[in-house]
Formats: C-alpha cells, sequence, structure tokens
C-alpha cells in the first residue's frame, strides 16, 4: 500500500528526506503520520498529520529539526529530517488511518495500515 525511500547512511549533522507513496488509495482524507522502531523497543511516533482540523504533531525529540509535508498530486508524504543525530537511527515507517481528525496521541496504536520501512543510520 506504501512505497517508503529516502533512507541510508549519513553523517550527525546531515540531512535526509524520507518519502513515502501510496498505491492504492488516497492520503487525503487520512490522518498520516512518521513513526519509527529501533530493534528491541518499541515503535514510537515521530510525526503525525491531520485533515480537519489540519494539525500536525512532532516528538519533542525532533521539533525544529523534522518537518512532515504531503504533496496531494503526487500522493506522497515526506519527512525532512535536518541536523540529524545519532539518536535518530532507526527503521522508519509511514503509516495511516481512515480518520481526518487526530487521534489523542502520534501514537502506533491509532493507525492500522503501514509501509516497509525504510533505515535510516545516523553516524557520529
Amino acid at each position: 500500500q506504501f512505497v517508503e525511500s529516502g533512507g541510508g547512511l549519513v553523517q550527525a549533522g546531515g540531512t535526509l528526506t524520507l518519502s513515502c507513496e501510496a498505491s492504492v488509495f488516497s492520503l487525503d482524507d487520512s490522518v498520516i503520520g512518521w513513526f519509527r522502531q529501533v530493534l528491541g523497543k518499541e515503535r514510537e511516533g515521530v510525526s503525525c498529520m491531520s485533515v480537519r482540523p489540519a494539525k500536525i504533531i512532532y516528538a519533542d525529540s525532533v521539533k525544529g529539526r523534522f518537518t512532515i509535508s504531503r504533496d496531494s498530486a503526487k500522493n506522497t508524504i515526506y519527512l525532512k529530517m535536518n541536523n540529524l543525530k545519532p539518536e535518530d537511527t532507526a527503521d522508519y515507517y509511514c503509516g495511516k488511518e481512515w480518520i481526518i481528525t487526530m487521534p489523542p496521541a502520534c501514537d502506533p496504536v491509532y493507525f492500522r495500515y503501514w509501509g516497509q520501512g525504510t533505515r535510516v543510520n545516523v553516524s557520529s
């Protein structure tokens, strides 16, 4: 349902932009988000975006460094990650749910549809 790309190896302080393209259904009528997971730990919310009202949530650890965006024409969401830190190293996933209003939190428990993930590795 989603094809994620853009992960890779980058030095601390560098920039990466992740993409998540939906192939089956539109992302315009859904809450979407980016999440990350480190091996052995639970998946955590990085950033979520709702439709009505339009709202964006960022995890405290990425505020001011990461930006989520949506391109309706391309049916794609992005996560631009600036000033990357070694602690940002993880597998990143895009998620979607058939709701338009932001859930109580940008938490993976509220999302049922997932991409396959893309790995981000930040070296110190």
